[in-house]
């Protein structure tokens, strides 16, 4: 059957939790869900999943415990939490705006806020979902700094971002200086087509792979059991 490119999108966002173990997993948005309950499923059976208010849950929703504020605090800044944001722009170096657009004391346009931004990345691994790749969301300099990039962590013990993923491919920031890499581009994209997007300059290897392809049950279980609504579709829809 052919996969989509929500469905390559989808494992994309499942294998930033691989190997991760006992954290809590907090997907936000339509294809970052998915993609946590797919690595629930499947590779990582350990993940702790969150109702969002203060319940631990399984896949199918059945309650696995409780998760007083406290205790969440306590995965929140001891790094046993996983996040998966969005990004209204991000640079090179992994520095995330959801604050505003243009200078803060004037802003073109008033976008969330920081919100929890800067304690996620600070405090626990945080990951980033991009569903329109375009050189306004990656860009050469974010406008505000609210989630941490690796020039601003100074060290920071729990400061990591695994991946950022987007419809054209996925990328990660393994270089010397922490600049952001060309990881994979998912099949029907060619890395001239993720240059051209991108608004600064990406590490490219001599060899870029294509987002691997999910297996038939990792493909059942998202259009049957997960997301049998193809809601997916209306988020990434080539």
């Amino acid at each position: 059957m052919t996969v989509t490119r929500a469905e390559y999108c989808v494992i994309a966002c499942a294998e930033a939790w691989r190997g991760n173990g006992e954290v809590l997993a907090s997907p936000m948005g339509l294809i970052p869900s998915v993609g946590a309950r797919l690595a629930r499923r499947t590779f990582s059976p350990d993940l702790l999943m969150t109702d969002g208010e203060a319940l631990l849950v399984g896949v199918d929703g059945t309650v696995e415990g409780w998760l007083p504020y406290r205790r969440h605090l306590a995965l929140v800044t001891g790094g046993r939490r996983h996040v998966m944001m969005g990004a209204s722009q991000i640079d090179r170096y992994g520095n995330q705006n959801i604050s505003c657009i243009g200078d803060w004391a004037r802003p073109k346009r008033q976008l969330l806020g920081v919100r929890g931004a800067p304690v996620n990345t600070l405090n626990n691994p945080t990951s980033y979902w991009v569903p329109k790749h375009s050189r306004r969301v990656f860009v050469e300099k974010v406008d505000m700094v609210c989630g941490v990039g690796y020039d601003h962590a100074d060290g920071a013990r729990h400061h990591r971002i695994p991946r950022v993923v987007s419809d054209l491919g996925v990328f990660d920031f393994a270089t010397p200086d922490h600049s952001m890499r060309l990881a994979s581009v998912h099949p029907g994209v060619t890395v001239a087509q993720v240059r051209e997007a991108t608004g600064f300059d990406l590490v490219v290897p001599d060899e870029v792979p294509y987002t691997r392809e999910p297996t038939a049950r990792e493909l059942g279980l998202i259009r049957e059991v997960i997301d049998p609504q193809n809601a997916r579709s209306r988020e990434v829809g080539a």
